[in-house]
Formats: C-alpha cells, sequence, structure tokens
C-alpha cells in the first residue's frame, strides 16, 4: 500500500514539473512578440536614439527599427534578452529570398547577426527593406545629391 501512496505523489510532482515547464515556456513564446519589451531594450542599448517605427519578424525572432533620422537598427532575441546593433550606413547588405515575404541580411561590421528574415506581410519586407537601404547611402552621399549644380570632382 506504501508503494502506491509514493507512486501517486511521484506521479503528481511529475505532472507539476510538466505543467509548470509548459506555462514558462509559453511566456517565453508571448515575450518574442512583445514589442514593449523591444522597445524598453533598444531604448536602454541606445538611449539617445528615437525610435520612429519597428517591424518584428513572423517567428518574433527579430525586430528592425526605424529611428527618428533615417537611421536603422536591428534587435535578435538571444535567450531571455535582445542583442541590439544599430545599423551604420554602408554596413549592410541585403538580397531577396523566394518568398516576397523576406531577405537575406549580411551585416558586414556584425556577421554573428547575418540570417534569413521572413516577416508577416510582403509590405512589411518591402518596408524594412526600403529602411536599410535608405540606411545604405551615407549621409555626405546624400547631400552631394541634393545640391543640383554643384561641381564633384
Amino acid at each position: 500500500m506504501s508503494y502506491f501512496v509514493w507512486a501517486v505523489i511521484l506521479l503528481i510532482v511529475l505532472l507539476l514539473a510538466w505543467f509548470s515547464t509548459r506555462m514558462s515556456k509559453q511566456e517565453e513564446d508571448d515575450d518574442l512578440h512583445d514589442t514593449g519589451l523591444a522597445i524598453l531594450e533598444f531604448g536602454r542599448a541606445f538611449p539617445n536614439e528615437a525610435i520612429r517605427a519597428l517591424h518584428a519578424t513572423a517567428n518574433g525572432q527579430a525586430v528592425f527599427v526605424r529611428l527618428h533620422d533615417n537611421k536603422a537598427g536591428f534587435m535578435r532575441h538571444m535567450r531571455n534578452h535582445y542583442a541590439c546593433h544599430l545599423i551604420e550606413p554602408g554596413t549592410v547588405r541585403v538580397r531577396p529570398l523566394a518568398k516576397d515575404t523576406g531577405f537575406a541580411v549580411e551585416f558586414l561590421d556584425a556577421p554573428f547577426h547575418n540570417g534569413e528574415f521572413t516577416f508577416a506581410t510582403p509590405q512589411q519586407a518591402a518596408e524594412v527593406s526600403l529602411w536599410l537601404l535608405g540606411n545604405y547611402v551615407a549621409p555626405s552621399d546624400i547631400e552631394v545629391a541634393e545640391t543640383p549644380g554643384k561641381a564633384t570632382s
């Protein structure tokens, strides 16, 4: 009889352990898509940068950030925090994927962030790729292009 009682107690403990791990996994998955947490993390990493917009990938593992002065940022979920990266002009290469909802990015100054990123809609992918394209051009190149008639050597 005592073996039966101990077996029931062990079964209850195992069920509670399984249930608690499932609940904590669900909470982690919910945090991945929390844009408020992404805003706070990026603000902590770069307090002098104002965020205009952000788009998370379809799986929630990465967030692309558009900043106030047309710069861009990138955040990748790394277990229990976000790794934040400010994209400098000219340090990113983008190539399209077969599906129109994503693209592949190569960060020249942070190769560990390289990867293929897919978004929920093609419009989000297009908007983020335009952010990266706008960030690709150096500010000095924009100033030269904006001043018509200015001779360059």
